[in-house]
């Protein structure tokens, strides 16, 4: 009996085990697994190379918005710049006119000096030839009554004063003529000065428009680029969504293909042992053995450390000669710029409301900012040689006149501040265009 029952239950193991044995289902699970491992792979690839775009179009976003600020601060500085141009036409034309009126108004004077130097001519010539002041004197002892010699008296008296009005108002005239002469070459100098200014602004006007339009190019091509890069960022994105969407499909399809197959097992199991229930009965009342399969356990457990993120503190300017970095590739150059708060906030400048800036930031005032300039600055400290220049010192440059540009020291021959084609940035001054414009004044702030 004790056999038959042996046989009867090894019978029903093996077809328990057959069942969740089958070749065809091992062969599909390990097809799928393999599957899975490729798909899970390709998806970190694709998702780092996502990483990589993205973190490229951020970057490529935040040059575009970058450049695009620059742009518009070079259109304003191109609508003030032709603002200062405008005016600076209308005072030369202005100047032209006061020139033209000094010019005619001396040559009246000249006219009339010309003539009363002709009269004091005949007036000597007069006097010379009847011998001067000894002729006044024969009038008057000549004089025939004293009534006479009163006439007489009077006479010579108003010759005399007649004479001496006609010198002291050619005095006069030639006083006169010398101030207006002095006017008429102050107004030149003046006009020559506003025109060099002129002529400055537009090389200026024109670098700076120069610049504007090699920027707006490139803004056009990184514009392209970036579009380019979007969509070949979308094409990848849908990509690893349709293979995310197979994966998650797959393993759907495993979950719900092995719940079936645990599902069938169990049954079969069931049947089976109860099958093997009857039959026992049927064939003895002796108890069945049982064995127990001890089942192995695992208890994974998961672990992680968090790291809390740490970010260094932004530098801070702490001199003069680096807290105007920050305006490199951000800011214009206006002529004139620079003196109001909208000016800085929007990073447009000349080069003396510039260095005023800078200075200021440092707690250093430099006067008042509305008058501030290259004639202003070159006395604001003490002179020293060149010889013995140092970062911080201001060096100046003749460039449409003398001291014409003013910039800050930085060291290793060069120099930081605002130029008409730059805006703010760091020149060479050992070599090139700089190296010949400076003329040797250094002021030690």
């Amino acid at each position: 009996m004790k056999k038959k029952m042996l046989l009867l239950n090894t019978t029903v193991l093996l077809g328990l085990g057959g069942v969740l044995s089958t070749p065809a289902y091992a062969s599909t699970i390990q097809d799928m697994e393999s599957q899975k491992s490729q798909i899970q792979n390709q998806r970190q690839d694709v998702q780092s190379n996502i990483k990589a775009a993205s973190d490229e179009l951020t970057r490529l976003q935040a040059e575009q918005d970058q450049m695009k600020a620059q742009l518009e601060r070079l259109t304003l500085a191109e609508e003030e710049n032709n603002k200062k141009a405008q005016k600076t036409e209308a005072d030369i034309k202005e100047t032209s006119k006061q020139v033209d009126q000094l010019e005619k108004e001396i040559k009246l004077l000249q006219e009339k000096l010309e003539k009363r130097n002709d009269i004091l001519k005949d007036r000597a010539r007069s006097m010379q030839e009847s011998g001067g002041n000894v002729e006044y004197l024969q009038v008057l002892l000549g004089s025939s009554s004293f009534g006479d010699f009163v006439d007489r008296a009077l006479a010579v008296s108003t010759i005399v004063d007649a004479d001496r009005g006609i010198l002291t108002e050619t005095k006069n005239m030639q006083d006169e003529l010398k101030t207006k002469q002095a006017d008429v070459k102050s107004k030149l100098a003046s006009l020559e000065d506003m025109k060099a200014e002129l002529d400055e602004m537009t090389v200026q006007l024109a670098a700076q428009k120069k610049q504007k339009d090699a920027l707006a190019k490139e803004l056009k091509d990184k514009e392209a680029k970036n579009e380019e890069l979007k969509a070949s960022l979308q094409s990848k994105d849908s990509s690893l969504a349709n293979e995310q969407s197979t994966l998650e499909q797959n393993i759907k399809d495993q979950k719900a293909a092995e719940e079936a197959v645990r599902k069938a097992a169990e049954q079969a199991a069931k049947e089976a042992a109860k099958k093997a229930a009857e039959q026992a009965q049927k064939a003895a009342a002796a108890p069945s053995e049982k064995a127990d399969s001890p089942s192995p356990k695992a208890a994974p457990k998961a672990s992680s450390n968090d790291v809390a993120p740490t970010s260094a503190p932004a530098p801070k300017a702490s001199n003069v000669v680096t807290v105007g970095n920050r305006w490199i590739g951000n800011s214009a150059y206006v002529f004139g710029g620079g003196r109001s708060q909208s000016d800085i906030n929007h990073g447009l400048f000349d080069c003396s409301s510039f260095v005023h800036w800078a200075y200021s930031q440092v707690g250093v005032n430099l006067g008042p900012l509305g008058s501030v300039s290259t004639e202003t600055l070159k006395h604001a400290g003490t002179q020293v040689s060149s010889s013995q220049m140092q970062p911080g010192d201001l060096v100046f440059f003749d460039t449409y006149k003398k001291d014409g540009h003013v910039g800050i020291y930085v060291g290793g021959g060069k120099f930081i501040g605002a130029q008409s084609s730059t805006g703010v940035a760091i020149a060479n001054m050992s070599s090139g265009y700089w190296k010949q414009k400076f003329n040797g004044r250094v002021v030690r702030i």
